[in-house]
């Protein structure tokens, strides 16, 4: 039976692969303003040098003691830690990364309370099992982008190659130990600030440029506070979801009924995310989670590149979910309580 499951399970992920390798992945959830082109540059395998930055004036983030330079900040190995209050005390690996192997500090990109961001992922309070097995996956090559142009996705998988067995299971300690907090407040609208796309994340366009246009078939994740974010990295400020009207009610018959926005069924999320959709062992938490985030991890089952231990059970539900599907059940997870 279990050879007739996986060969079943190889039929059908190479029948996605061909049903869709003429549609491109959602632009929006990868932080790219339109689909990349047939002749799109892949990304870097591995992290180039970092950008000089002012290693001079000192900044500060309302409820925090310290002060740091925009270059203590970004800093690779060793980033600023605002609230250090905030979450246990961090290993080596979480805390400065390996300066010798090009491995960043993991607080730098997830923060050191692991909240994360739209363009990589909030780590905090998953399980110690799941967070193993994907950084297990990652150094196996079995967590690649369905959009060639998604650059942090190869530096994980470089990262987590550089990593020892005993690295991996240091961090995946220390986020699963930290709660992860309401962090996203998902709003519907028809017209969202104007964005433009920086480092996988949408930025709200300030100045002359500045304005609304409609929403269509999107979510944007943005920052609530942008220079919180974007220049000071701080981890206690939020984001914001935007997706159009009738997005949650939608997402919420398709997350708990497994009715698609065609009417037809697929199995329910919470038959395998738990209930209250906050995760069961090595099967992941998705209550609260980046949209973004989790709309790029279907579209990258959808298109293969997503290939670890669990993705065969996926494989069923992501088959029949089309954009539309992808988007409101994104939304929905986003809205729910962590």
């Amino acid at each position: 039976m279990k050879k007739l499951f996986y060969a079943a399970t190889a039929l059908t992920l190479g029948a996605v692969a061909c049903a869709q390798a003429a549609e491109p992945p959602l632009p929006w959830a990868y932080g790219f303003p339109a689909a990349p082109a047939a002749n799109a540059q892949p990304a870097p395998l591995v992290p180039g040098p970092a950008n000089p930055a002012d290693n001079t004036t000192q900044l500060k983030v309302d409820g925090s003691s310290k002060t740091f330079t925009r270059a203590q900040i970004s800093n690779r190995h060793g980033p600023a830690d605002w609230f250090p209050e905030d979450h246990p005390a961090m290993p080596e690996v979480v805390a400065k990364g390996k300066e010798s192997a090009n491995v960043f500090a993991c607080g730098l990109c997830h923060y050191p309370n692991g909240q994360g961001r739209p363009e990589n992922a909030n780590v905090a309070g998953y399980s110690y099992e799941y967070l193993v097995q994907t950084l297990t996956d990652f150094k196996n090559g079995n967590r690649l982008s369905a959009d060639p142009r998604k650059a942090n996705t190869n530096f994980m998988t470089h990262f987590a190659k550089s990593m020892t067995d005993e690295e991996i299971k240091e961090s995946a300690r220390y986020f699963a130990s930290i709660p992860y907090k309401p962090w996203i407040r998902v709003v519907e609208a028809d017209t969202v600030p104007k964005a433009r796309p920086q480092g996988g994340m949408w930025i709200p366009i300030e100045g002359a440029e500045a304005g609304t246009e409609p929403i269509g078939l999107r979510i944007i994740e943005t920052p609530v506070n942008a220079t919180e974010t974007e220049v000071l990295r701080n981890p206690r400020s939020g984001f914001v979801a935007y997706t159009p009207p009738g997005s949650l009610k939608k997402g919420e018959a398709l997350v708990t009924q497994g009715t698609l926005t065609g009417g037809g069924k697929v199995t329910a999320c919470t038959a395998c995310h738990g209930p209250s959709l906050q995760g069961l062992g090595p099967v992941p938490a998705l209550a609260g989670r980046s949209p973004s985030y989790i709309a790029r991890q279907i579209v990258d089952m959808q298109h293969s590149k997503r290939k670890g231990t669990w993705t065969p059970l996926m494989v069923p539900v992501v088959t029949s979910m089309n954009a539309e599907d992808i988007l409101v059940a994104s939304a929905y997870l986003a809205s729910l309580k962590p």
